[in-house]
């Protein structure tokens, strides 16, 4: 359950992405941090949510945004999604679910009466002090970007 809040600290982490490389929040000490959980690379509603991303990543940085995604599929898997999709972004793997877990989005959900636990698809914007100042409890897949920039403006 998330119990974060805007104006709640970020939870600080390290996560591996899908080239390997070690990944924080401290590496983006200074910069507003677009932190995007989705469920599952490739799924339909993640896939147009990443690529909405990816279309406006140039608009996004113009605005001072990062951009990094987490879900808890594997790094072999991030990686066939970045290379399909062209995503230009870092793609954590969060295989044990310590982010998920701390950014509360890992959590019991239901499809069709069956009870299991998944990403509770969430977006957290982080500014440069690592203090969260948006968070998108229910991104609009199809028009993510424009949200997150009409809401905080630069």
């Amino acid at each position: 359950m998330i119990t974060l809040m805007e104006g709640d600290k970020a939870p600080a982490f390290t996560g591996t992405d899908q080239d390997g490389k070690k990944v924080s929040l401290a590496d983006y000490k200074g910069k507003k941090l677009v932190l995007y959980f989705y469920s599952e690379a490739g799924s339909p509603t993640c896939t147009i949510e990443s690529c909405n991303l990816r279309d406006n990543y140039g608009l996004l940085k113009k605005n001072g945004f990062e951009v990094m995604g987490v879900s808890p599929d594997e790094k072999a898997v991030q990686k066939k999604f970045e290379i399909k999709y062209k995503l230009p972004f870092p793609l954590i793997a969060d295989t044990s679910h310590d982010i998920l877990e701390k950014y509360g989005v890992w959590d019991q959900k239901k499809l069709f009466g069956r009870e299991y636990m998944g990403v509770l698809r969430t977006t957290f914007v982080i500014d440069g002090k690592g203090i969260i100042i948006k968070i998108f409890l229910k991104p609009k897949n199809k028009a993510h970007a424009e949200e997150i920039l009409a809401a905080i403006q630069p």
